[in-house]
């Protein structure tokens, strides 16, 4: 099994539910930017020999300069954003095919706005990875949950026990996200994250145990609440 993994970090976009003043990954907090904690943290895995954030091409500098400041040296080089989430993965997916060094790797695609990654996380994806062709986090859902017609009345209540709240980091091989982004562009697909395209390939996902503290950054009240944590912890 391969163990060498390149991280990618999709970081471009604004955040539709974030301050419209600011770039959501470079929000402060203690002190540096929300994206450098996200870094960081996949810097100090072992099992990751490079890291890719994906930002706007107007941030690209910034990012480069950011990386040298904080000693991320697994950050060799930054992919230009897209117009969606999707898009910008793309964007690094097609940098590692050009440059020749994704094909014997596996790929890490984590959300820089989740600062958190519990210890083992990664470890787990790579062992779930050994019987299927993705390895996702995901965790149960607590409350009932409708689906609704659009009239917003409830048509069935879904059994929340086979039910999975998904997380990032998410783990293929270079080679099986690949196959799944080139057939999504082909036929003009997109997707809400990367496991959803390979399922769709024919691809099998296994889900592990994710974690609640996992947290994704959407809100301005997010981060507020992240902070209130980092501070109890000091």
């Amino acid at each position: 099994m391969k163990t060498d993994i390149i991280a990618i970090v999709p970081a471009a976009g604004m955040g539709k539910r974030f301050d419209p003043s600011i770039i959501k990954t470079f929000a402060e907090l203690e002190g540096a930017p929300l994206l450098v904690h996200t870094l960081k943290r996949l810097h100090r895995e072992a099992s990751i020999t490079e890291i890719i954030p994906v930002l706007r091409q107007q941030d690209i500098e910034k990012g480069l300069k950011m990386a040298k400041d904080h000693k991320l040296d697994k950050i060799k080089r930054i992919a230009e954003g897209g117009r969606e989430r999707q898009d910008s993965i793309y964007n690094a997916l097609n940098l590692l095919e050009r440059s020749g060094t994704g094909n014997d790797k596996l790929v890490l695609i984590h959300d820089g706005a989740r600062p958190f990654i519990p210890e083992g996380t990664i470890e787990k994806l790579a062992e779930g990875l050994k019987a299927a062709d993705g390895a996702i986090p995901g965790i149960p859902v607590r409350d009932t949950l409708k689906q609704v017609d659009d009239n917003g009345i409830a048509v069935s209540t879904l059994d929340r026990e086979r039910i999975r709240a998904v997380q990032t980091p998410q783990l293929f091989s270079f080679s099986t996200l690949k196959k799944a982004y080139d057939k999504a562009y082909r036929e003009g697909h997109y997707a809400t994250d990367d496991a959803a395209l390979v399922e769709r390939n024919g691809g099998r996902i296994k889900i592990i145990n994710g974690s609640p503290y996992n947290i994704k950054i959407t809100t301005p009240e997010d981060l507020d609440m992240i902070r209130h944590v980092l501070s109890g912890k000091k």
